[in-house]
């Protein structure tokens, strides 16, 4: 499974992003798609999941009322869209693909993305 993230740039406090995530390869082995961020030094944060099959999705509590997730199944990409920005969301955001294991955990993900940067100015 590859996937590729996109959609990462400057934004002022307050301001919107969509990101995008492309996740090719064998589909069959990936039961779902998550978002994870990372601030440098620090570890990667569940933000949010959603299941191909049925577009059931979970949220981290730090993002739940201001993050979306979505799916466009034919074209195979996940969206995280992401409103009511902070200084504190700059980050590199990651996508993952969950093979096994609890969806909140990073090490149900063993495929990655390459991240893509996301910085809020003030």
């Amino acid at each position: 499974v590859q996937l590729q993230a996109s959609g990462g740039g400057l934004v002022q406090v307050g301001g919107s992003l969509n990101l995008s995530c492309a996740v090719s390869g064998d589909a069959t082995s990936s039961r779902d798609t998550g978002w994870f961020r990372q601030v440098p030094g620090g570890e990667r944060e569940f933000l949010a999941a959603i299941a191909w099959s049925d577009g059931r999705s979970w949220y981290g509590s730090s993002v739940k009322d201001r993050f979306t997730i979505s799916r466009d199944n034919v074209k195979r990409v996940v969206y995280l869209q992401m409103n009511s920005l902070k200084p504190e969301d700059t980050a590199v955001y990651y996508c993952a693909a969950r093979t096994r294991g609890s969806v909140y955990f990073i090490d149900s993900y063993p495929y990655w993305g390459q991240g893509t940067l996301v910085t809020v100015s003030s």
